[in-house]
């Protein structure tokens, strides 16, 4: 049985994570976190999830969990999720990773710890998001140059980064796919006059308004027809799931980093 611990636990997708870990065969949550001072502290973490008392309290030290599991699930913010790994790494205890938000800087510094433990660390757990990409890959490299690409994302009032880590990712993907440098060519903003759009310039564009979970459409604009590609997410559960799946996937992996590509054998 893989041990899983949850950190922010009490959150919405930590809850989403916790509620639905008893869905999959050969995974038991054994511990959940919250920063120190949270008002749920010491509650069954089950009945915060909405599933009924499950003997795992909600605790306010990541090191005492982290004792007492193989593998943490963290959705949290990028400073939290920084000190996870740290205190993981020193432990030996296996991570998914499914926080956005982290520059090019945080990850040269997760480099070394990631090099101690196995991580599944993705933008976007969806399964769906993860297929497209591939899709999107091929799409690209047959377009090439001769259409226009376009990615809009939206999502919900409160988050805190823009782009999108998965509008970023589509963004690299693509890039890649059609041999450009994606610092070079994206366009993240429009306003005035800015004269004829540029062959190779890649636009990535932000919504954020009431509740949107999550909506990505890729858009290849050529003369005389147009290509659109769109996920959009209705429920947090599917992130959830894809870490859930992964956490599976992970169990018996040798420390390195991976992806979602990995665990759904895309690559």
């Amino acid at each position: 049985m893989i041990k899983i611990g949850v950190p922010g636990a009490a959150g919405k997708m930590g809850s989403r994570i916790t509620a639905l870990c008893r869905e999959y065969e050969g995974l038991q949550l054994a511990g959940a976190f919250e920063r120190t001072g949270h008002k749920d502290i010491g509650k069954d973490i089950g009945v915060l999830a909405g599933i009924g008392e499950t003997g795992v309290l909600l605790q306010d030290s990541r090191e005492k969990v982290m004792d007492v599991v193989d593998i943490i699930i963290d959705f949290t913010s990028v400073e939290s999720t920084m000190k996870n790994l740290e205190i993981a790494a020193q432990k030996g205890k296996a991570m998914v990773i499914g926080t956005t938000g982290l520059s090019k800087d945080d990850l040269k510094q997760m480099e070394p710890m990631l090099s101690k433990i196995p991580c599944v660390m993705a933008s976007n757990m969806s399964l769906g998001v993860n297929l497209l990409l591939k899709v999107l890959q091929d799409v690209a490299r047959v377009l090439g140059d001769d259409y226009d690409i376009e990615i809009v994302e939206a999502h919900h009032r409160l988050k805190k980064d823009a782009p999108s880590g998965t509008a970023l990712k589509m963004a690299q993907v693509i890039a890649d796919a059609v041999s450009r440098n994606l610092d070079e060519v994206g366009v993240y903003a429009r306003h005035g006059i800015i004269g004829q759009r540029t062959k190779k310039e890649i636009g990535i564009q932000t919504v954020r308004a009431g509740d949107i979970v999550g909506e990505h459409t890729v858009l290849f604009g050529g003369l005389g027809e147009r290509i659109e590609i769109t996920h959009k997410a209705s429920s947090r559960d599917t992130f959830a799931r894809g870490a859930l799946k992964a956490a599976l996937w992970l169990a018996d992996k040798p420390a390195g980093l991976y992806d979602m590509q990995d665990v759904l054998n895309l690559k």
